[in-house]
């Protein structure tokens, strides 16, 4: 990871129980145009703009998404995810998620003291 990114919101996504529904409301609300991304027996979706720029992302909350929250979540970089959740702990947040390995890095949901909801997440070396 290089240190530019660091502190830097990388990645928005909405994790709820129906993904095929939620993305073809934004399909019509917003013009993206879903991109079916395959898992384990059913598809999330990269939601592209209509310049097809991948804009956000729009998951079921199952498997490894089903602690997820259902609301827009952003995706703050860090260098180490387990130390910056800990520390969210010790200031008075909590770790709703994780920290766990998730595509390629290391990912946690904290809230923080006023309730508000964000994801940390760690690249991993290669990245």
């Amino acid at each position: 990871m290089s240190d530019d990114t660091l502190g830097k919101i990388g990645w928005f996504d909405l994790t709820v129980p129906d993904a095929d529904a939620v993305s073809a409301f934004y399909a019509q609300v917003a013009g993206w145009t879903p991109k079916a991304h395959p898992m384990d027996g059913y598809d999330d979706y990269e939601m592209l703009a209509p310049d097809g720029d991948c804009a956000a992302g729009i998951c079921h909350a199952r498997g490894s998404n089903a602690k997820v929250p259902p609301q827009w979540l952003l995706y703050i970089s860090v260098a180490d995810v387990d130390a910056a959740a800990a520390r969210a702990t010790s200031l008075g947040g909590a770790v709703l998620d994780g920290p766990r390995s998730m595509g390629g890095g290391r990912l946690a949901v904290i809230r923080d003291p006023a309730g508000a909801v964000a994801a940390l997440w760690q690249a991993s070396a290669e990245d």
